[in-house]
């Protein structure tokens, strides 16, 4: 793994994994334990994703993990918190609840102890669940899908039970934490280009004192053996992680979760996107005038044309025939003739 950057602290020491190297002095002040990061499972057929050399010569940056004391015993399980109302948009059922509420389903998840997964889902999800057979499944699987594009809940007002708000990724993550240093959650923090999962993770504990950092891995590109997935998988659960922070990209983030969720046994995991890069700093996001009037999208494009512009083309072409199919079955249910496919 590379080195974990930090903006205004001194540059963190490299060394292989387990090496009992220092670690750099602000992200370790007042936490106890190191660790060493991983790396995601590969999909067949996807690109290797991210993955350190585990024992080798590759440097890897050594994290810093807050672990209470192993005889700490573990809160009683609660029964699975019952399913909550969904608004099917473009064939994706939505729960209806607004951020705080997600919250608070996140927590009763976390207290059932059972491994499960959030899904938030905006505009290009939506598009991605149409196009990929696969995503089919990790839809209908995830115990909480939330609304985090506002052409959704615009399109949820035709609706007998409209969406009562976007609940954005990229703020959910602050409330998670605020939570998690409280209810005493422990978080996990998984991709991101090197260095940014470890600025995320700093820049939370500051703000949320007493804020447990389970693990942070930000892996580099390649595939696995099976010896260094089985490290990884041991890492998670031997982190007593209760929230799997995921940034590997859409739709990658949300397949790998569905493919390795069970097996980890981590009562949440969450594919957040583009969240580490807004808290460490190294992205920007939208000024509120743009979120509120359902245009970040456009904030984003300009800020990185290249990558963005082909994937918010899709979106627009995907949105413009979403709204047309909408078209045909209002007419069809007037009596005006069968203009459904």
């Amino acid at each position: 793994m590379n080195s974990l950057p930090h903006s205004s602290s001194p540059s963190p020491v490299h060394s292989p994994v387990n090496d009992g190297s220092p670690v750099n002095a602000d992200l370790s002040a007042g936490l106890s334990g190191g660790f060493a990061g991983g790396a995601p499972s590969q999909l067949p057929g996807e690109p290797a994703l991210a993955a350190p050399v585990i024992g080798q010569s590759e440097p890897v940056s050594v994290v810093p993990v807050v672990t209470p004391p192993a005889s700490t015993p573990a809160p009683p399980l609660s029964p699975a918190p019952g399913q909550l109302d969904r608004t099917t948009i473009w064939d994706v059922p939505f729960d209806n609840v607004t951020l705080e509420g997600s919250v608070d389903h996140v927590g009763e998840l976390i207290r059932c102890g059972e491994p499960s997964y959030v899904i938030t889902a905006n505009l290009n999800y939506v598009m991605l669940h149409h196009r990929i057979a696969e995503m089919d499944a990790v839809t209908r699987d995830a115990a909480l899908i939330l609304a985090d594009g506002q052409p959704i809940v615009w399109r949820s007002k035709l609706e007998h039970n409209p969406l009562p708000e976007r609940v954005a990724g990229s703020e959910m993550i602050y409330q998670l934490a605020e939570r998690a240093s409280r209810e005493g959650w422990r978080i996990y923090f998984l991709g991101g280009e090197p260095g940014v999962a470890a600025a995320a993770a700093e820049t939370l504990s500051r703000l949320y004192p007493g804020l447990q950092i389970a693990g942070v891995e930000s892996p580099p590109f390649r595939s696995l053996s099976q010896e260094e997935q089985d490290a990884q998988d041991e890492r998670i659960r031997s982190a007593r992680t209760d929230l799997l922070l995921v940034a590997f990209g859409q739709p990658k983030g949300e397949r790998w979760i569905h493919a390795n969720y069970k097996r980890l046994g981590v009562p949440v995991s969450i594919q957040l996107g583009a969240s580490f890069d807004f808290i460490a700093g190294t992205a920007k996001r939208a000024p509120a005038i743009f979120q509120k009037v359902g245009m970040e999208w456009a904030y984003r494009m300009l800020s990185d044309p290249k990558r963005l512009i082909p994937r918010y083309t899709s979106n627009a072409m995907f949105l413009i025939g979403a709204i047309i199919e909408d078209w045909k079955r209002q007419v069809t249910r007037w009596g005006m003739g069968n203009w459904v496919d």
